[in-house]
């Protein structure tokens, strides 16, 4: 086959191709035109014996799109471990065991042709639901057995979506500093999902034996593929990155994302028209207040927070975007605009597995997303518990900082929910929002029997709520409304 460039542009005989073998026609002519470009790779994303065109290949530092016959060429390779592609909405990659395959390990020595399968979605996702999990930081055998269990909820709960695209989303942490030993364990728990899952990594998850924060990926990568990635959903765009800055000294690292990172992701989100529904994916927080704090050199604040999330929110200020966390083994909804929300996922390990609860009183589960077209609907699922489980409460006496009051803990809370309460049937108005410890994880944290760690205790949460009874004797009745119109009420028990 004849192959030329003619301003600029490559022409060839597509009947010739298609009539006659035109998948190795197809490759022999990438090849002859490739040879002179010693750092380029160049392959074809196809569906079904055809090639798609507009999908967006990068080798996690640089971004290009395939033509109108699926065909790529991404030029002056750097020192990156990949070739992957974002997937585009409508259509799938093969999974195995639960791990998306959009990703090849590059080996100059054997090619530079990286080709790409995909197949269509069965299912419109346009409408589509993702589980989000946080934190299941596992690191005894023990623990993957604890785990099992909220496995089994999630696949109820998938269950009952029987008309729309399902996926996962993990925070990170899967595991708690020991990858390699418990790969086999997590895999033998989660595959049960049958599932697509994506996933970022976590401080638990990386390396910490090397000398730079280079290093300290490579064992996730072996299992997951690359650590920061973009794939589409019907109208929304999802990006995956690591902010886990290692910094070369044991266990110590800070939240920030480096340079070649943003470089990647402003170079993918030019394929993303400004106003998309987009959902950032890391395990460290970006930011856990509403207003930007003032810097602090403080390894508890940098461990904490994304400490350049500035930049972070400024390359996404144009899209309406959800931002997605874990870390914190505690639960927040934080508004930061009218186009950017921070949700920050609670731990599926609780306080550590030695506890259903996590150290701000929020029970192990994971958030469910609802997503249809541009609109997002979500809600936090108790493990073990009813769709419906969405506060506790507790009798006056509980509090030691209130003992005359009824107090409520209300996880999943964000500016928009109402917390109310009546008094033997009568409406008495919103109980007081106030920044506390929930009484039952501080019961569980002060008992050092059984949290066994001595560094464990009860965090202060912004989601508790209180009132004072006229009649200790009355029933007490907690209405909850949270920002989509969903009522959930429960008697107090005395």
């Amino acid at each position: 086959m004849n192959l030329k460039e003619s301003d600029g542009v490559m022409i060839f005989d597509i009947v010739h191709i298609i009539r006659n073998g035109w998948w190795t026609e197809l490759k022999e002519a990438l090849n002859e035109n490739l040879t002179d470009e010693a750092q380029t790779i160049n392959g074809v994303v196809s569906c079904e014996g055809k090639g798609v065109e507009g999908v967006v290949v990068t080798d996690g530092l640089r971004c290009v799109t395939t033509d109108k016959h699926g065909i790529y060429r991404l030029p002056s390779l750097g020192d990156t471990r990949f070739v992957y592609i974002s997937t585009p909405a409508g259509y799938l990659t093969d999974c195995e065991q639960t791990v998306p395959q959009f990703y090849k390990e590059i080996d100059l020595n054997q090619t530079r042709e990286y080709d790409f399968l995909l197949k269509k979605n069965p299912k419109d996702d346009n409408k589509h639901l993702f589980v989000l999990e946080a934190d299941v930081q596992a690191g005894l055998k023990k623990h993957w057995e604890l785990y099992a269990p909220i496995v089994d909820d999630y696949r109820q709960l998938i269950a009952e979506y029987t008309d729309r695209d399902i996926f996962g989303l993990n925070c990170g942490d899967i595991f708690w500093d020991t990858p390699a030993t418990f790969y086999p364990d997590y895999m033998a728990k989660v595959k049960k999902l049958d599932i697509p899952v994506y996933r970022a990594i976590g401080n638990h998850d990386i390396d910490c034996n090397g000398r730079t924060y280079e290093t300290s990926y490579r064992t996730f990568e072996g299992y997951f593929g690359p650590t920061h990635y973009s794939f589409n959903k019907g109208n929304a765009h999802y990006i995956v990155v690591n902010n886990n800055f290692y910094v070369g000294r044991e266990y110590f690292y800070i939240g920030y994302l480096d340079e070649g990172t943003f470089q990647w992701l402003k170079e993918d989100l030019s394929f993303v028209p400004q106003g998309t529904l987009v959902f950032f994916v890391s395990h460290i927080p970006t930011r856990t207040t509403e207003q930007q704090r003032p810097f602090n050199y403080d390894y508890g604040k940098l461990a904490g927070e994304t400490i350049n999330a500035a930049a972070i929110h400024q390359l996404l200020s144009e899209y309406e975007t959800h931002f997605l966390s874990g870390h914190l083994h505690a639960n927040s909804n934080i508004l930061f605009n009218d186009r950017q929300m921070e949700h920050n996922t609670a731990a599926v390990c609780g306080i550590w597995w030695n506890a259903d609860v996590c150290i701000d009183g929020t029970p192990q589960g994971y958030g469910v997303y609802e997503v249809d077209g541009n609109q997002v609907k979500w809600f936090y699922k108790s493990a073990n518990h009813p769709k419906e489980y969405q506060f506790r409460c507790y009798p006056v006496g509980s509090s030691k900082e209130f003992p005359k009051d009824v107090i409520v803990n209300v996880w999943n809370w964000d500016a928009k929910w109402k917390v109310e309460w009546l008094e033997d049937g009568r409406f008495m108005g919103t109980m007081t929002q106030y920044t506390g410890v929930d009484p039952y994880t501080q019961q569980v944290c002060t008992d050092k029997d059984r949290t066994m760690q001595s560094w464990i205790s009860a965090a202060n949460t912004t989601h508790m709520f209180r009132a004072t009874p006229r009649n200790r004797q009355a029933k007490i009745e907690i209405r909850v409304t949270d920002r989509f119109g969903e009522i959930y009420t429960q008697t107090v028990l005395k």
